[in-house]
């Protein structure tokens, strides 16, 4: 027998001895010196063992000796001994591996770097991920889950089991036994790879598809990877499981999209509903006032972060209710100084607010300047929930979503709970009943206009959080804004809420099939038929005035 042969025998039974030693948390340092210098100077065999060794032992000195022998950092010196070298100015620094000490800086030629190949390397990576599957950081064993996967490697399987027994981090659980899968699929035994296919059908990593994928595609020579026919059909079964999964999950994707672009509709067109419904007025400079509060919600921040940027997290809370006035005001002075005057003549009111809206515009443009505004996002709004199926929820869409539907009930209660509102209602219903009982509707008119264009302002600073703020803000919503005003039935506000998610539902779902142009297209032919059929839309008033 070669003597090569006889002494990798005897290395290797060396270190079985060390294995199979009762743990005693961390190893001596005699064992772990001696595991260091077979991994460094050995032969390929005595490496490899040494390196899942020194994963066996939990030691955490070894991690540094594997990345520095992974990464290329593993040197010997002219004594013999065995260093970390870590780049410096002058050569390289030297860290002793049992202690962790620094020796000394010293030229790139008084040491030998430890040669290594791409196989003692990879083994290497795969020990790291080994030895951090017990580390007390459901990060580091997160990562280190899903090194194993990565690297499939059967020996680290025994650990994996141990660290999946004690385990009770959910997402740490799921990559373990994610990755156990994967060593299992290379198993001999049909019935473990068996066991994996049925387990890998609870995720559905690109990965984790490709895996299966592979053990049902037929080669070109009409064999299969997968030669077990039970093992093959319960793949496809699981791939197709897996394929079910992600449809569901993308039309939920779509919805959740539809229903974010919803609630921008509505906050859009809320405003709009009510002047349009009490005062059958055609506002095409409604696109501005949400111009307006998100350019308002510029001036906050700014004037926040240059005198109180500890509180530029809080500035959306002082945005929301100058935005309302200041739009308000604004919305309140075009009804008094414009609209008032051309009641009954619709035409001239849609030609009046087209020339005031350029007219607004023109007004951003010298103030502040042609170029987008950037609208910082506080730290609570940053952020997204990833599902495994590759949906994202961004932090700033959902609290979007809810400050819609905030607004929207604050916005029933007032016209139903105050005095205003029933004025408001009654002037809708009824406007020469409502004269005749004693409302003064011109004052109604005038408060109505400044509520519906202070929701606009509103609407305003919810697009500064996911649109540019521009001169040219508003144009992008105001044709959306009528559309589902008069899908949802004139001056109805549940319409405009079922409208506005309607829409925003219908778009995102027709988008991946038709494309954004089309499925628009689509979307606008749709309601022009239904309007058709139903023109006071989903849901019409009715009153002595209407039904005239």
């Amino acid at each position: 027998m070669p003597i090569a042969v006889i002494r990798c025998l005897l290395a290797s039974f060396a270190l079985l001895v060390v294995l199979a030693a009762p743990q005693r948390g961390v190893a001596q340092d005699a064992d772990f010196a001696a595991l260091v210098d077979t991994a460094a100077k050995g032969e390929f065999a005595e490496q490899s063992a040494a390196i899942s060794a020194l994963a066996a032992t939990g030691d955490p000195r070894a991690q540094a000796v594997l990345e520095a022998l992974a990464e290329r950092g593993l040197y010997v010196t002219a004594e013999g001994q065995v260093v970390i070298g870590e780049d410096h100015p002058d050569g390289l620094r030297l860290i002793d591996p049992l202690t962790g000490e620094e020796i000394g800086i010293v030229g790139s030629r008084d040491v030998e770097r430890v040669r290594a190949n791409n196989s003692l390397r990879r083994a290497a990576r795969s020990a790291i991920g080994t030895l951090t599957l017990m580390s007390p950081d459901p990060a580091v064993r997160l990562n280190a889950a899903q090194t194993v996967f990565s690297s499939q490697d059967a020996g680290a399987l025994e650990m994996l089991e141990q660290a999946l027994e004690q385990e009770e981090d959910d997402d740490v659980r799921g990559a373990m036994q994610k990755a156990r899968a994967a060593i299992l699929l290379g198993s001999d035994d049909p019935a473990l790879r068996l066991e994996a296919v049925e387990a890998l059908r609870e995720f559905t990593d690109p990965d984790i598809r490709s895996m299966l994928a592979a053990l049902v595609v037929q080669r070109q020579d009409g064999t299969y990877a997968e030669t077990d026919e039970t093992v093959r059909a319960a793949a496809a079964e699981s791939l197709e499981a897996i394929e079910r999964k992600l449809a569901a999950w993308r039309i939920a994707g779509y919805v959740y999209q539809g229903i974010s672009l919803g609630s921008v509709l509505l906050l859009a067109a809320i405003g709009l509903a009510i002047t349009f419904g009490v005062m059958g007025v055609i506002n095409m400079a409604h696109g501005e006032m949400v111009m307006i509060g998100a350019y308002t919600t510029f001036v906050i921040q700014e004037v926040i972060r240059n005198h109180a940027p500890e509180l530029l997290d809080w500035s959306l809370f002082v945005a929301i209710p100058a935005a309302f006035v200041v739009a308000g005001l604004a919305g309140i002075a075009i009804e008094r100084g414009i609209i008032r005057f051309l009641y009954g003549r619709p035409l001239e009111t849609l030609l009046a607010t087209w020339g005031l809206s350029l007219i607004l515009r023109q007004l951003v443009r010298t103030l502040f300047g042609t170029t987008n505004q950037e609208v910082g996002t506080p730290s609570w709004m940053q952020g997204a929930i990833e599902t495994t199926a590759g949906v994202t929820m961004t932090y700033n869409r959902l609290y979007i979503i809810l400050f819609c539907l905030l607004v929207f009930a604050g916005l029933m209660v007032a016209l139903r709970r105050t005095a205003l509102g029933l004025q408001m209602r009654a002037v809708t219903q009824n406007r020469q009943m409502a004269r005749a009982m004693g409302i003064r509707t011109g004052r109604v008119d005038a408060l109505t206009f400044g509520l519906g264009s202070g929701i606009a302002g509103i609407a305003g600073v919810a697009l500064s959080q996911i649109d540019n703020v521009s001169p040219n803000l508003g144009q992008g919503y105001i044709i959306d804004s009528f559309l589902v005003v008069v899908f949802g039935g004139v001056g109805n506000l549940w319409g405009t809420l079922a409208g506005a998610f309607s829409l925003g539902v219908a778009n995102k779902l027709l988008e991946p099939y038709a494309g954004a142009v089309l499925g628009k297209i689509l979307v606008l032919v749709a309601i022009i038929l239904f309007i058709q059929k139903r023109p006071r839309g989903l849901f019409a008033l009715r009153g002595r005035a209407v039904e005239a």
